[in-house]
């Protein structure tokens, strides 16, 4: 087994470099970059990308005149305002390519980011200010509160309903718990969101949840009890949206697994023996049906990571790494871009590998050290 975790993490390295490798090919041949993203903001036509998607629209010219103070209103003017109207000349162009180091060529870049990379160098942000690890650290204590609340109640949960479900197939329970799924499973992570906020947390119905944050802003100020019951409160409901879509397709892949096994000979003939049902199914049985569901699990732990964090933590404003990795692709922050890129692929490289040893703890008749 050492053997094959050895081989398995020396492919690490060229999978994450054609990764990387193809990313940055696509993301420099795709039109716009930060140096069109910092022109746009000299001239005054980058607004806030949230409040782009709220469709607020910002003018200063009519803000001032509601204002009425002329003062303000001049220096405006002469200012910050005009100089996007004025145009930005040659050399105003060529310094904010050379403050984000595109004066050199494309290929001079690759390779630097790529000796950066080998020696975990992220480099500084290029809109934010500061070192990428320092925001990915910052954002990572969210991420991770999402990701393992999530993957860890949707497996308590799912996989004793799938064999509580295949072990009674066909009977009134399997019947209404398949309907209750089936139902979790149509409704959008980001949709029940929206509807937990305004039932139990919008004031419209229900004030018994918090609306945004992960902890209060009094949070300091707590006892260590305070401070527990202070952060279920504000993650109940955002892992509550995840879990219901990852719990409804968990809980019918773990049924059919189980079932397809409970109906094969072995099992058959094991009963023919006189085996105990329960001995049969969690020593026999629970073994080959486990594979197919850990083997599916480095999949689902990335997806609870990204994907699905995503809309959520800009539904609750939690500031996590789905909504970094959000941001910056629309602002083509490019190192911060790359490096979420890049943890995301090595989380999902390792959990790939935990994966596979999992499958020798679950069955031991599987030897990787013959593949």
């Amino acid at each position: 087994m050492a053997a094959y975790i050895i081989r398995r993490l020396l492919l690490v390295v060229p999978t994450l470099w054609a990764i990387i490798t193809i990313n940055f090919i696509i993301i420099q041949a795709a039109p716009g970059g930060p140096v069109d993203q910092a022109i746009a903001a000299e001239k005054g036509l980058l607004g806030s990308m949230l409040d782009r998607m709220a469709g607020v629209e910002r003018d200063f010219g009519d803000m001032e005149s509601q204002d009425g103070d002329d003062d303000v209103k001049n220096t405006r003017t002469d200012d910050s305002s005009y100089r996007g109207a004025r145009g930005l000349t040659e050399e105003d162009i060529k310094a904010i390519e050379k403050r984000f180091g595109f004066d050199k060529p494309m290929h001079e870049r690759y390779f630097k980011m790529l000796g950066d990379y080998l020696t975990f160098d992220f480099g500084d942000s290029l809109f934010r200010g500061g070192s990428v690890v320092d925001l990915i650290i910052d954002r990572m204590p969210v991420s991770i509160s999402l990701g393992i609340w999530t993957t860890l109640i949707t497996y308590m949960v799912s996989i004793p309903l799938g064999i509580a479900k295949a072990v009674r197939h066909s009977s009134s329970f399997d019947v209404w718990t398949s309907g209750i799924v089936i139902a979790a499973n149509a409704i959008p992570a980001f949709l029940f969101a929206v509807l937990l906020i305004i039932v139990f947390a919008g004031g419209n119905y229900f004030d018994w949840f918090p609306l945004r944050g992960m902890v209060s802003n009094n949070f300091d100020e707590l006892n260590w009890w305070q401070k527990v019951l202070d952060y279920f409160h504000h993650m109940f409901l955002p892992v509550l949206a995840m879990t219901i879509g990852g719990f409804a397709s968990l809980t019918m892949l773990t049924k059919n697994s189980f079932l397809d096994e409970i109906h094969k000979q072995y099992v058959i003939t094991a009963k023919a023996k006189g085996l105990d049902d329960k001995k049969i199914l969690y020593k026999h049985v629970f073994r080959n049906a486990m594979l197919l569901i850990i083997a599916g699990f480095p999949a689902a732990f990335i997806g609870v990571f990204f994907t699905s964090a995503l809309l959520i933590e800009v539904i609750f404003s939690l500031d996590g790494l789905g909504l970094l990795f959000f941001e910056t692709t629309v602002q083509r922050d490019y190192p911060v871009m790359f490096s979420t890129l890049y943890v995301f692929g090595l989380m999902g490289l390792v959990m790939a590998i935990v994966s596979d040893v999992m499958y020798t703890v679950v069955d031991p008749r599987i030897d990787f050290e013959r593949i």
